[in-house]
């Protein structure tokens, strides 16, 4: 059985659906899987132990460039892809579900009830019907369940295995940790400014909790974050650029994770490590599974899903000490 997974994009949803993997292969172990998604996460998922081959499609950077050439030549490398017995778009977007249709035409994805873009479904030969305003790792579920005869339910989920292995850290990143403190990563960027908690109150909580706090940052804005909590805190250390394994890695390797709502902070649930994952203008009950060791803290903020405001700052009202005490929780 040759399996084709459409997820494009972004970090933070890839994260959130690599763990139907473990389930595909469980019921059908001799399965190929094959995931088709933008350059910029493929290192992630060619590094995963039950993708067999990561498909590249550069549609985002050939409308960031305006490049016709450039869309023309993913689209010739998506047809010669041979055929699949199952395609499923997990995105749901009509430009996920274009580069499905490129590759064939047995198709499964969402009902046009279920999705944000609905003429999607158009392009599909079977439908999932569950709510867009459910759980993104539910939906995720539920569509894979359906396109492949499989069960997959929240207890399940809860006792998923990690996506990645526990490998040995680099000597660069073990002398980030103490041998003696509890080690906490704290990742500090997110794709909107307004779903960034701020490097003040990120300091506070620093200097309340009684660990190494390890930095991590992906751009240059964040790093420079970063610097500025290391330089008021002797207990925070600022982590190197890391590649996606390698942060995997960082975080499987902490006793917490506390962060945005943002891909890194999903790699904890991802890899059953205990994590604080803050929410301001999105809905935490879609963007995240909680469990007993995944815990979110929210704002006050009334978020309707299908019209987010970027311009939503109510993520600055937490509290340190509400998330210091979440912490202290999780790291007894």
């Amino acid at each position: 059985m040759r399996i084709a997974i459409i997820r494009l994009s972004a970090l933070g949803d890839i994260v959130n659906s690599v763990f139907v993997l473990s389930f595909i292969k469980e019921k059908y172990p001799n399965a190929t899987i094959d995931w088709v998604c933008e350059e910029a996460f493929a290192s992630l998922l060619e590094r995963h132990p039950l993708v067999d081959n990561v498909h590249i499609v550069s549609i985002k950077r050939a409308k960031k460039e305006r490049s016709l050439s450039l869309l023309m030549q993913t689209i010739r490398k998506l047809k010669t892809l041979g055929s699949y017995d199952h395609i499923i778009d997990l995105q749901g977007l009509l430009k996920s579900a274009l580069a499905a249709r490129v590759i064939g035409s047995n198709i499964h994805g969402f009902d046009s009830d279920s999705l944000r873009e609905g003429v999607a479904a158009r392009l599909y030969k079977t439908h999932t019907h569950i709510p867009y305003r459910e759980n993104a790792m539910i939906r995720t579920a539920k569509i894979i369940s359906d396109a492949l005869d499989l069960d997959i339910t929240a207890d399940a989920m809860l006792s998923k295995p990690a996506a990645f292995e526990k490998d040995t850290l680099t000597p660069e990143l073990r002398a980030l940790f103490s041998p003696t403190e509890k080690n906490i990563v704290f990742t500090l960027g997110s794709s909107w400014p307004s779903k960034v908690y701020p490097k003040e109150l990120f300091l506070e909580v620093a200097k309340l909790l009684e660990a190494t706090i390890i930095l991590v940052w992906g751009s240059e804005g964040e790093y420079q974050d970063a610097e500025f909590i290391a330089a008021s805190c002797e207990e925070c250390k600022v982590a190197p650029k890391l590649s996606l394994y390698e942060l995997i890695q960082l975080i499987t390797h902490a006793d917490l994770l506390i962060g945005n709502d943002s891909g890194p902070t999903h790699m904890a649930w991802m890899q059953n490590r205990p994590s604080i994952a803050l929410f301001g203008p999105t809905p935490a009950y879609k963007m995240m599974f909680e469990t007993p060791i995944n815990l979110a803290i929210e704002s006050d903020s009334k978020i309707d899903p299908l019209k987010l405001n970027r311009e939503d700052d109510s993520i600055k009202t937490i509290l340190p000490e509400t998330i210091v005490a979440k912490a202290e929780m999780l790291l007894r």
